[in-house]
This record gives C-alpha cells, structure tokens and sequence, in this order.
C-alpha cells in the first residue's frame, strides 16, 4: 500500500502536526528519504510531502501571498510522487472552519484530486460542516461538497467526531483514537505515590491536623498548595480566562473559608493573538502569588510540570476542538481533570466522571477545582494504557489505511 502523505509535521508544534508525525514514524518514514535496509517493515510505504505553510503558531491560519505559491510547489510535489513512486492513495487533513485554510483546500483538491485514485481524509480537526451551515455561503458549501465529498475513506477521533466524515459523504467512516508515547514511564514509581502523599496530607489539612516533616517531605514539600495546570494553546476559546477566573475565585472561597490550602495555577503554552496575550498579562498582573506563565514547554520541561502538578483544567471552547494531545497527557500522569463537555472531550473520558463542566463557566469550573482537592485521579492512568497508547494508534490507522484500495491491489497482482 503507497500512502502519498500530504500534512505538516512539527515546526510548528501543535497537536495535528504531532500526531502526522508519530503516524508517519510508526508507519516507517518518509520512503524516499529513508535507505531501504533501514525502512520499517509495514504494510503502508509512506511518501510524505511535508506541507509546511506557517513558522510559528501566530502564523496558523492567516493569509500571505507566499503561502498560494506554497500551496502550488507542494501540489506540484505530490504529483511528482504520483507518476514517480506508483502512488495512488492521497492522505489529506482537512481545514477547520477557517476561510483562509477552506481556500487552501480548494486549491489542493483541484490540483491534486485528479491524479488520484484513492482519497483519505483525516478529520483532526472538526467541525468544518457546522462553519459551513452556520458561516459559509451557499456557494461555498456547493463547492466545498465538489472537492471533499466521497473520499474513500474518512477517520475519525470519536463518535461525535463522525458528524464531518458523515457530511461529507465519505464512501466508509472509521474511528481510530488518537495516541502518543507513554510521557509517565515512571508513574508507578515516582508519580503515583507522591500524588496519594499529597492527596492524602490535603485531608489531614482540612480536618485541622498538623503535618510531620516527614509527611510535608513525602507530599511535596508543600502540601498546601494545590497545584493546577492549563497546557494548551493560550487562548479565550481553549479556557484560559475561565481557568484564571476559576483559580481566583476558588482562592477566594478556601480564604472565606480560613482554609490552609490555596490553589496554584501554572499556565504554559504559546499565544496566537497579542491582544490576548495583552489581557492575560494584565489578568494576572495582581496574582503573582497564585499564577505563573511558564510559556511553551515542550519535552522534559511538559513532563515535569505534569508530573508536579495537582490537576489540570482544561475547559475548552474552542470550535475545531478534537482530541487533545495535552488532555491525553494528563490521563497518563493520572491527574484529575476539569474540562468541558465539547466536541470528542467526553468521549475520552468515563461517561460518569466527575470534572466535567459547562463551557464559558468559570464559576463550575472553581467548585469543580475545589471538588478535585480531594480526588484521587490516578485510576485515569489505566484508561491512558487501555486506549491512548502510541501502538494502538499505528496499529488503529494501519488497518484502516490497508484496507484503501484493497480490491484494485487484488486485481493488479493476479494481472
């Protein structure tokens, strides 16, 4: 099976690149720049056109002349493939509804649908059919049903996922979950028991009783503080002033209440639009004691703000909103979570849980960090084994993709 793989990886890095990226490494690489003796054996050769449009994340989604010549030379690059590598699948993740990205797609399809047989479409990011009924016009509507309309195959993240793989009349729909490399190899060892030692002290601490040092050291070192983390993109609609806002107003209700605890809130990740970072800064400007900006992190530093943290809040908004990499994170590090019930969220949660929440409520989100005080959310690390693994992601994708012009392949080795 010859996958023509037209999607960015990391530079930039977000979710949708980081997931294109371990798709394609658990696939076997790029073959063309991978030797022979070293490729993976699969069943899916991977030639990947590396459709890099922005350098940073402020640059997602807007529009510059150079990205239409962009669109072209990688266009020109998968037809390239096509006649030179025998390539007849084209492996494609569609826009979220933005106009400036919906354009992109038009022009990709109308270059590239032509020289292929087999269409795969991806839907990482969802929502695109509602922008469309709720924003577009009826002529982009028409045309986008002209360009996306019967691939052959659509996959999905989740259930409710389906809606734009459904819409656009994909001749098959499957699910596949997303999943990623274990980011808590140690949690039996290292995570587990200091998130019980902290669990454990909060309670002594509520009902009035004095900590030993030997208890204060086994917690942490400061057990009072209960330790929230937001990690996503710094954005309104992903939650980050509900977060700030929920954080104060829980602070402000634990001093009401002459508690000892206190919550702490760590923000990281990168900003998209300056005015929003404007706000966010004036927003804490007067809670340096309950809130740090620890920018975008990535590698040892993402894992030791997991590993170190309480809980993570998450109470997205966000209209593309699929499977969060960063939500699958925190399930693997057994944090409890406090997130909304939107998009695909609760599919990746127990239906019965807990943290969930109304999205643009800050005032849920703080009773429900107050609730997480005395949660013990390490069981979540199972539900991480069980489903977000980073095999049962290649695995999920490689059955699904194999089964792409199945028939055509008979065919052409009995001729």
């Amino acid at each position: 099976m010859k996958l023509l793989v037209f999607a960015h990886t990391p530079p930039p890095h977000h979710g949708q690149s980081y997931m294109v990226q371990l798709m394609l490494e658990g696939l076997g690489g790029d073959r063309r720049r991978v030797a022979p003796d070293a490729a993976a054996s699969t069943d899916v050769e991977c030639y990947h056109v590396n459709c890099r449009y922005s350098e940073d994340l402020e640059d997602i989604g807007s529009f510059r002349l150079g990205k239409m010549w962009l669109v072209l030379r990688y266009c020109l690059e998968a037809i390239w493939c096509r006649f030179r590598y025998g390539v007849r699948a084209f492996y494609y993740v569609p826009a979220p509804g933005k106009r400036a990205a919906l354009y992109r797609d038009w022009v990709v399809m109308l270059l590239c649908r032509p020289f292929f047989q087999d269409f795969i479409h991806h839907w990482h990011a969802v929502g695109l059919g509602d922008w469309l009924r709720s924003e577009g016009t009826w002529f982009d509507r028409w045309f986008t049903h002209c360009l996306l309309d019967h691939c052959t195959l659509g996959v999905a993240l989740a259930i409710p996922s389906m809606r734009d793989a459904l819409w656009f009349c994909s001749q098959r729909a499957e699910i596949v979950a997303n999943g990623i490399p274990d980011p808590c190899p140690g949690f039996a060892t290292a995570v587990r028991p200091r998130s019980q030692a902290r669990l454990e002290a909060r309670r002594r601490l509520r009902a009035g009783e004095t900590l030993s040092e030997a208890d204060r050291n086994a917690a942490g070192g400061d057990p009072e503080i209960f330790r929230v983390l937001y990690l996503a993109h710094c954005t309104r609609e992903k939650g980050l002033f509900d977060t700030i806002d929920a954080v104060i107003a829980a602070n402000r209700t634990l001093a009401e209440q002459k508690s000892r605890l206190r919550l702490h809130l760590t923000v990281a990740g990168g900003f998209l639009d300056p005015n929003e970072e404007r706000q966010f800064r004036t927003a804490i400007a007067e809670q340096a004691e309950a809130i740090t900006y620890a920018g975008f992190v990535r590698d040892e530093t993402k894992a030791k703000l997991l590993a170190s943290s309480d809980a993570f809040c998450f109470p997205t908004y966000y209209a593309a909103e699929g499977q969060p990499v960063s939500l699958i994170e925190a399930i693997a590090h057994g944090l409890p979570i406090v997130t909304t019930r939107w998009r695909a969220i609760p599919e990746i949660l127990p239906p019965d849980y807990a943290g969930f929440v109304a999205p643009r409520s800050p005032d849920q989100v703080a009773a429900a960090l107050l609730a997480a005080m005395d949660e013990d959310g390490t069981g979540l690390r199972d539900l991480f084994l069980a489903r977000y693994t980073l095999s049962k992601y290649v695995e999920g994708l490689r059955k699904v993709i194999c089964t792409v012009g199945t028939a055509e392949r008979t065919l052409d080795r009995a001729a």
